[in-house]
């Protein structure tokens, strides 16, 4: 069963670390089928309970996944390694419509907010003992957030989206608690919870967001954190409506205890309004990214919340990067404040591709979503062939694989690099590489 390699310990931490050296080493290989809790403590001479803990610890820490009678294997891909490896190579002459950036003709030019910011920073320079957050940021972050309806909370600054739905999670979560998360849903992310020692719970979406019976669900199995996308939906492009938010509202109402996480990175990008969950839930926090709308190198992130999760998620920063620099916090206030970004022009244009990809593809035959942000994704029933015969056309796709746990296969375009006269043939390409899937929500 495994190979060459053999699992040594007697109690369940070196049971766990041996395994854990087999993974780290190769010698154990993703997908790999572990024994049997009673033939292992058979072998090793220890009580099976051992073997369950040693088994239990490394499900929490990402590093097997278990399915009841089907038994237990090596996580396909280990907490270790980003699902963005599951990709393929771009061979030349190819078109790259799988990496999910942004346009970067739609990217305002930095060099007027950096220069404005050094000279802030000439006249008056950042030091040790200052706050955290500049003021003029945190009080236009905080206009923006009341402007949508977002509850009243404090404002921290992170280094993104990622950074700081980390640190919230670290502030109310232990190893091995679990948390809710979009399925498919943000790859990314779906490393991070597994990589904490956290456990995830898959929740079906449609294009309206995450599916509240679902929800419901995975809240009543115990987990103790959700996180929900409002629009943007990496990769689906689901936005939640203004229903849908209020039954997910009631939902949360009925378990106010649960840590909610709203991620609105997609502001800046979209021209469907913010329907935020928050004010039934008494942890809760909501991020915006500048990465999408400024640039993914501008890392940077707001993010709001009840006052303890942002005074735990402030103090734990203290005590590693301290703070997030003060010449991008005034980069990014002079961008705000100049309205370096055409919003509305931006979203339409966004808008504009993904609707006209998403209109041929249905016109063709075929399944497709994608309400709001830059990514369509397409249902297909055979993911590894749709992805080869697309690369055959000329097109590579993300693979659904870095998006899912359980929901079905499907690949993800992103639209920011296609023209006008692009769409007809990637549609043609996708249509005929994903052949007939089912409609409605992506599982």
């Amino acid at each position: 069963m495994l190979g060459g390699y053999r699992i040594t310990g007697r109690g369940a931490a070196a049971i766990a670390a041996s395994v854990e050296r087999g993974v780290g080493s190769g010698e154990l290989s993703p997908g790999q089928l572990l024994p049997p809790l009673r033939e292992l403590a058979e072998g090793l001479g220890v009580n099976p309970n051992t073997v369950a803990a040693a088994y239990r610890t490394l499900r929490d820490r990402g590093v097997i996944e278990t399915a009841g009678r089907r038994g237990s294997r090596v996580r396909s891909w280990p907490a270790s390694t980003p699902r963005e490896m599951i990709r393929v190579d771009v061979p030349p002459g190819v078109r790259d419509v799988a990496d999910g950036n942004p346009d970067p003709s739609l990217l305002p030019s930095l060099s007027e907010a950096l220069t404005a910011a050094a000279a802030r920073n000439a006249r008056r320079p950042a030091l040790y003992g200052d706050d955290a957050v500049g003021q003029e940021l945190a009080a236009l972050a905080r206009e923006a957030f009341t402007a949508d309806g977002v509850p009243e909370g404090p404002v921290a600054v992170t280094s993104g989206s990622l950074d700081a739905i980390e640190r919230v999670l670290a502030a109310h979560l232990r190893p091995g608690d679990a948390v809710a998360v979009e399925d498919p849903g943000w790859g990314s992310l779906l490393d991070l919870i597994p990589a904490l020692g956290l456990r995830a719970v898959p929740v079906a979406v449609d294009d309206d967001g995450p599916l509240p019976p679902d929800v419901e669900g995975a809240l009543r199995e115990g987990a103790r954190a959700i996180v929900v996308t409002d629009r943007a939906q990496n990769p689906t492009g689901a936005a939640v409506t203004a229903e849908r938010a209020e039954a997910l509202r009631t939902v949360l109402a009925g378990h106010p205890d649960v840590l909610l996480i709203e991620d609105d990175h997609g502001h800046g990008i979209v021209d469907l309004p913010l329907h935020p969950l928050a004010g039934r839930s008494a942890r809760w926090a909501l991020v915006r990214s500048t990465a999408k709308a400024y640039g993914p190198d501008l890392r940077l992130a707001v993010l709001t919340g009840d006052r303890v999760t942002i005074d735990r998620v402030r103090g734990r920063q203290r005590l590693g990067p301290g703070w997030v620099s003060h010449l991008l916090q005034d980069t990014v206030v002079h961008l705000w404040r100049s309205g370096a970004v055409d919003a509305r022009g931006v979203a339409a244009a966004y808008g504009a591709r993904r609707d006209a990809l998403v209109r041929a593809l249905r016109g063709r035959g075929a399944v497709a979503h994608g309400r709001s942000g830059m990514n369509v994704w397409v249902p297909v029933p055979d993911e590894t062939a749709a992805v080869a015969r697309l690369l055959q056309s000329g097109w590579a796709v993300a693979p659904g694989a870095r998006f899912r746990m359980s929901s079905p296969p499907g690949v993800r375009v992103t639209v920011s690099p296609l023209s006008d006269d692009d769409i007809g043939p990637v549609a043609d390409a996708l249509a005929s590489a994903t052949g007939p899937a089912p409609s409605g929500r992506y599982d």
